[in-house]
């Protein structure tokens, strides 16, 4: 009764146990996981574990970290497979910008770009977006609205609780909740959730990282999904079966209509 709806098994930090990860979270309840793409190295590797798995999906996307390893080519050739559900995590972060003023307008500039690049990439292919947002909710948003991204929808990862990005909720957008929700210091998410629309609200776990108390400072997996869904019950005043089937019913919406 609950979807991953970001969860990097592709990463090097599930290699050797990847089959054990998966087996304890499907019997724990996680019924589909949802890969994003970051970067192109790691594109091929999501695939296989997709098609290894028949519960496992994967998006395609470029991070604005890794923006060098930008081509379009890998979406035209790939965004077809019957296991590719999005484009993403694409987005803004200007969390890490350093240099001078212009170097980082240039950053700024070049990430933008490539966010644009990707929402029409979407729009062309018809794929809901994956939206990275870290330290830059007001150009994210002018984004998403200026280039007509209501027209695939899409989920903003690893939700940052800046409240001017809530009116997405009517552009087709939902809100992805990990386990930050559970940190003693989230209480801007926390203040903020009960305003985001229950039809809105999706789970991820970002794995490897954000693990969710009372895990924090190990290695986060998609089992952990269950710790944010009761931590959403208990500030929602929810029962957790029925949180656990409206957000399965949402990302079953996002990603699988």
């Amino acid at each position: 009764m609950i979807i991953d709806t970001h969860i990097h098994l592709d990463s090097e930090r599930y290699y050797e146990d990847l089959d054990q990860v998966l087996d304890r979270a499907r019997k724990g309840g996680v019924e589909r996981f949802v890969i994003p793409g970051a970067d192109a190295d790691s594109l091929g590797r999501a695939i296989e574990i997709s098609e290894k798995n028949k519960d496992v999906y994967f998006a395609i996307g470029i991070h604005p970290y890794d923006l060098d390893g930008f081509d379009e080519s890998l979406f035209d050739k790939y965004v077809k497979h019957e296991k590719c559900v999005a484009i993403g995590e694409c987005g803004l972060d200007y969390f890490r910008l350093e240099g001078s003023d212009e170097e980082k307008q240039a950053e700024k500039d070049k990430q933008i770009d490539i966010f644009i690049k990707q929402i029409n990439i979407a729009k062309k292919y018809n794929k809901p977006l994956i939206v990275h947002v870290r330290d830059a909710s007001l150009d994210s948003k002018d984004i998403l609205m200026e280039q007509n991204a209501s027209e695939v929808g899409g989920v903003l990862h690893c939700y940052n609780a800046d409240e001017q990005l809530l009116s997405l909720s009517a552009e087709g957008f939902y809100f992805g909740i990990g386990g930050v929700l559970t940190f003693k210091n989230a209480k801007k998410l926390v203040n903020v959730l009960p305003k985001i629309p229950l039809e809105k609200l999706v789970i991820e776990t970002d794995g490897p990282y954000l693990t969710p108390s009372p895990h924090r400072g190990e290695r986060n997996e998609p089992l952990y999904t269950t710790f944010v869904a009761v931590k959403m019950a208990e500030l929602l005043d929810m029962d957790l079966h029925e949180i656990k089937k409206i957000t399965t019913q949402n990302a079953l919406k996002l990603f699988f209509n």
